[in-house]
């Protein structure tokens, strides 16, 4: 993909996700510590599962930005991105545990992936100063939309 378009993608991601950060600073204690075991992180952040329900309309909701790049088996949601692989079938291709690794940071499986970290904070560069140290979703977010991406089983 040509630098320029990875750099509107950026652009389109960090407005995007502006507004989603700037909601949950209130409730940011910083992302809590986490275990990579070869391709997932096996535990729940929270220590919870989520759910599957508020999983969906975090992903569907624009101002997250999954959609910008991935379609999903949402019929109604026009101009769902092509640029990632479709949603469907998740939940047969990865494990909760894989699936929340390419949440939190999907550049630990491959350095060179334009999707965003959603719960890494840390070594990330030109994040600014209001966001610095915070997730873009929280532990919880991310738990809801790893058991909605396991249901997309076909």
């Amino acid at each position: 993909m040509p630098r320029a378009t990875q750099a509107v993608l950026f652009a389109a991601f960090a407005l995007a996700a502006e507004s989603a950060c700037a909601q949950e600073a209130s409730k940011n204690d910083g992302p809590k510590s986490y275990a990579v075991v070869g391709d997932a992180i096996p535990a729940p952040l929270n220590g919870m599962r989520g759910d599957p329900v508020r999983g969906q309309a975090i992903v569907a909701n624009r101002q997250n930005t999954c959609l910008l790049c991935h379609s999903a088996p949402f019929g109604d949601e026009r101009f769902q991105g092509n640029l990632a692989p479709d949603l469907k079938g998740t939940g047969a291709r990865w494990s909760e545990g894989q699936l929340r690794l390419r949440m939190v940071d999907a550049s630990r499986l491959n350095p060179a992936t334009i999707m965003p970290p959603y719960y890494k904070v840390d070594g990330l560069t030109g994040v600014g100063a209001a966001w610095r140290g915070k997730p873009i979703l929280m532990a919880e977010q991310i738990e809801d939309v790893v058991a909605y991406l396991a249901t997309l089983r076909d």
